[in-house]
């Protein structure tokens, strides 16, 4: 005899997809939900355009297992110009693997590296951590440049929230370079030729949040803590508004957002809204645009002379080869 929690559990899987009763040709449950998983996970993956063979992949700059690199070299005589990847994550998630691989195809082809870098997290270490690894980094490839075939005076950089912060960090900060260091790696430059940066935020001061960002309130709080002595000035060298100066490489901003975008209702996609708003980018454009650097920040129904950032980004490296 049939039990009744049997034929409930039956019952649960007797649905019809593309005209066939799936419970009767998969009467165990567990292959059944097996299978949906496969065939998810395989709708995901055809989603996600795959990425081009990595020339070099985990090339550690560090002896922590998050401080490495990915580098694919572009097929070219004689060396080209390079382009670093850095994602984003709010300092505690993400992964240099994630890296959009049509993006990669495009520079390749126009005779650029690429290369994507990963850094420590908060969970690993407390900021600056992350900024000083993608310095780091990014002296590192410069140490490569004749094995890797790199054009050190034309490397630029691109990133999304908090990766956008941390090409920002490396764009607008005074160079990190100690010419007279024992350590040949820090002996390399660490500027940039141009930056594109996808919402990143302006600022990590608090005060400035909760007065120019709608909505935005302390319990969304992931920056720093402020109650610490030593923060205001952490803050204050980890805001990259305050690293603008005249000498600073041509700027390209992309926001998801209108200035009249109202506000979430649910508190999940607020949180996530006020830390990528619009304010952000203006308040750095005014201020690029102030200290007289070259500034495009695109949003919705807002035209700039570049498509995206690989248009903008191409023509830069295209320019200074010049």
């Amino acid at each position: 005899m049939i039990s009744r929690n049997y034929q409930r559990q039956r019952q649960q899987f007797n649905f019809i997809y593309q005209g066939l009763t799936v419970n009767r040709l998969y009467p165990n449950r567990w292959q059944l939900c097996s299978l949906l998983l496969i065939a998810s996970l395989s709708a995901q993956s055809k989603q996600k355009p795959s990425i081009p063979p990595i020339t070099y992949e985990n090339v550690t700059y560090g002896d922590h297992p998050n401080q490495i690199i990915d580098f694919w070299m572009s097929e070219v005589k004689g060396s080209a110009p390079l382009v670093i990847y850095i994602h984003g994550g709010a300092f505690k998630s993400g992964s240099h693997d994630k890296v959009d691989g049509d993006k990669i195809r495009q520079f390749l082809k126009d005779g650029v590296h690429h290369a994507s870098i990963e850094y420590r997290f908060r969970q690993h270490a407390e900021l600056p951590a992350a900024h000083q690894d993608v310095v780091r980094a990014l002296q590192f490839i410069r140490s490569k440049a004749e094995e890797w075939g790199i054009d050190t005076n034309r490397i630029a950089a691109y990133g999304s929230s908090a990766g956008g912060q941390l090409v920002s960090y490396l764009a607008w900060h005074d160079d990190f370079s100690k010419p007279k260091s024992g350590d040949p790696i820090a002996r390399q430059s660490s500027r940039l030729i141009a930056v594109a940066a996808k919402a990143p935020q302006s600022t990590m001061d608090e005060d400035w949040w909760l007065d120019n960002i709608p909505g935005y309130k302390k319990s969304f709080q992931q920056g720093l803590e402020l109650s610490k002595p030593d923060a205001r000035d952490l803050v204050k060298e980890l805001s990259i508004i305050n690293h603008i100066s005249l000498d600073d490489p041509p700027t390209f901003m992309t926001y998801t957002m209108q200035p009249s975008a109202a506000m979430p209702s649910k508190k999940r996609k607020m949180k996530y809204w006020s830390s990528h708003h619009l304010n952000f980018g203006l308040a750095l454009e005014k201020e690029l645009k102030h200290q007289g650097v070259e500034v495009h920040l695109q949003y919705p129904n807002k035209k700039t002379a570049f498509k995206d950032d690989v248009t903008f980004l191409l023509h830069q490296l295209k320019k200074s080869a010049g």
